[in-house]
């Protein structure tokens, strides 16, 4: 009998790996299974999904190449990686498309089964390179995953269709052996899912293994690798992505208001999975409501406000565009009303799979007549629960629209999150117009909110509507004066905000050369370039925003702190415009709209430019 040689066990601090293949090779399912087993095990992690922009891409190409990169470690981790450690390639486009993006004598374990004169010739490779040395520098492992797949399954009733389609659970398992990760999670996930169809639990899950066993049996790989758990505040986590997260919000809200939520959605890219999420949570009175289009959408939702519902609407950047007029109507008729704009490339359908922070102008001026809403920007995936629930805050309090804006790599991508307690979390209990004496529709309270009163009430009827209302009396007015008073008024309310926000946060000094201001998806990156120059002293900091409009009620100060701003954005410097035009001072900008995340190196390298290579040594 053979005696396998024992693996040496390499210990790791952090590793990126990136999964890629075709769109229907399941990578995005890898990618998810490897990352919340992670997230168990207790490492800190960051992930990006990458879809492909077109549908169903002809099988092959390089326009078909779906990707799931994640970055684990036993240190805080804020962002998905710059380069891949590990590529996983299950095809010649794969391979292709990532090679660029991988580190110097970075680890390709490549499925060696695609790589015929077909799928060679539609990734655009003249040769094999895997044969023609065109890899050399980077430490390749060549697995026959598909045969390897087709092997374990062999003797099962499943078409060569359906055994192919198990080979990412081979290359799965191969990466739970590599990074000594347990298969269980897993093995319980394949049961849940295909609980209807037992064959497809046996195959997947023998792939699995079998991907496993390979690594332990093959002598192509000689080392393992171990990443201790991160240091965590204690508490229960859940590997949650930003769509979830933002659902979680909404329904915490609805709980902790008293109001039962009502979502008027029209499904869009990557807005579609916060209906999906609320549409499973009936046992909490939560209703959806798939509308037609996103006009019915919004107005709907407008109309469950009017009842007395925490109303919601959920778009991208085109369908705010068509939600506009609606906006304007809930400005006028003074509702509570939460849009969420998970934000990807544009204009028109543009980039439907890919992220960008291009929506930010369209959220704060993008309607006709003057109709001011409160603008708020989730920075993290887990960050999406808690601007969920202070966007719904602001809504009631003040009885206003209010625009949420997240991204494409937050709504997609995840991270741990700690659950916090409920009794933690802010009390958002709304009491509604009661009392017919002295009451009328746009009577004002301090915060210069009108009177939530649900229709039905005796003695308190009232109408609402577009057309201009009367001060007070909420009749319909054209009265000029009448009309640049309520303009005024509702200007006014929503200024009042930034007296119940937090102030603008620093992240290092106070005052000195260089601060780096983002609002947004940005922050993890920001955060870790920023922290990269500090340690090798640059007199920089780093704000984040997440209130755009009204911004924090410090910001002209500590913008004015520093000798130099750096506004980075994934647009070409639309909060660099509202900095410059409330706060008269000048600001660098630094803007890459490519429909990815920026890069750590891509933020440090700028912070290095603006400071001419000084850092106080």
């Amino acid at each position: 009998m053979t005696q396998v040689k024992e693996k040496e066990i390499q210990q790791l601090t952090e590793v990126t790996v990136r999964f890629a293949g075709d769109s229907g090779d399941g990578m995005q399912l890898t990618g998810t299974q490897f990352s919340d087993t992670t997230a168990w095990i207790g490492n800190d992690l960051n992930t990006l999904p990458d879809y492909p922009a077109e549908i169903r891409a002809p099988a092959g190409t390089l326009y078909g190449v779906s990707g799931f990169q994640l970055h684990f470690s036993s240190n805080d981790v804020h962002t998905p990686g710059d380069t891949p450690d590990v590529l996983v390639a299950m095809n010649p486009a794969a391979l292709r498309k990532n090679l660029s993006e991988l580190k110097k004598n970075g680890t390709i374990i490549v499925n060696t089964d695609a790589f015929d004169v077909k799928n060679l010739k539609l990734a655009n490779f003249a040769s094999n390179p895997l044969e023609d040395g065109s890899l050399a520098g980077y430490e390749i492992y060549p697995v026959p995953i598909t045969n390897l797949t087709a092997n374990a399954l062999e003797g099962m009733p499943l078409s060569p269709k359906e055994v192919s389609r198990c080979k990412n659970f081979f290359a799965l398992g191969l990466m739970y052996w590599l990074y000594n990760r347990p298969l269980k999670n897993t093995e319980d996930w394949i049961k849940d899912k295909f609980k209807k169809t037992p064959d497809y639990i046996e195959a997947n899950t023998k792939a699995l293994n079998a991907g496993y066993n390979f690594g332990e049996m093959t002598e192509v790989f000689t080392t393992r690798y171990k990443v201790e758990p991160a240091k965590l505040p204690k508490g229960t986590y859940k590997n949650i992505s930003g769509n979830e997260a933002l659902s979680l919000g909404l329904l915490t809200a609805s709980v902790k208001s008293g109001l039962p939520l009502f979502l008027g959605s029209y499904p869009i890219t990557p807005a579609s999975d916060i209906l999906q999420y609320l549409s499973s949570y009936k046992n909490f009175g939560v209703k959806t409501f798939q509308a037609e289009d996103e006009i019915a959408g919004i107005t709907a939702a407008i109309g469950a406000s009017f009842t007395g519902y925490l109303s919601i609407t959920t778009t991208s950047g085109p369908g705010l565009a068509l939600k506009t007029e609606a906006i304007g109507l809930a400005v006028m008729t003074e509702l509570p009303l939460v849009i969420i704009n998970v934000q990807r490339g544009g204009p028109s359908t543009g980039l439907p799979t890919k992220t960008e922070q291009a929506d930010l102008l369209q959220a704060v001026y993008g309607r006709n007549g003057e109709a001011p809403v409160c603008v708020l920007a989730a920075k993290t995936p887990r960050d999406c629960f808690y601007m969920a629930i202070e966007a719904s805050r602001i809504a009631t309090k003040y009885m206003t629209p209010v625009i949420l804006l997240t991204d494409g790599y937050l709504a997609n991508g995840s991270e741990p999150w700690r659950i916090p307690h409920p009794d933690k979390l802010s009390d958002l209990t709304v009491k509604f117009r009661t009392d017919k004496e002295g009451f009328h529709p746009y009577l004002r309270n301090e915060f210069l909110a009108r009177p939530w009163a649900i229709p039905g009430t005796p003695g308190l009827e009232h109408r609402i509507g577009g057309l201009e209302k009367a001060d007070i009396t909420g009749h319909v007015s054209y009265d000029p004066d009448n009309h640049d008073k309520m303009v005024r008024l509702r200007n006014e309310k929503i200024q009042k905000i930034e007296n119940d926000i937090p102030d603008l946060e620093v992240d290092g000094d106070q005052s000195g050369d260089l601060l780096v201001l983002g609002w947004g998806g940005t922050y993890g990156t920001l955060k870790e370039a920023v922290s990269l120059a500090q340690s090798k002293g640059y007199k920089v900091s780093h704000a984040h925003t997440q209130y755009i409009h009204p911004l924090p009620k410090n910001t002209g100060k500590v913008l004015k702190s520093f000798k130099k701003v750096l506004v980075p954005e994934i647009n070409l410097g639309q909060l660099a415009k509202v900095i410059k035009s409330e706060f008269l001072i000048p600001v660098e900008q630094f803007n890459l709209v490519r429909g990815l995340p920026f890069k750590v190196s891509d933020i440090f390298g700028k912070i290095t430019d603006l400071l001419g290579g000084n850092n106080g040594k």
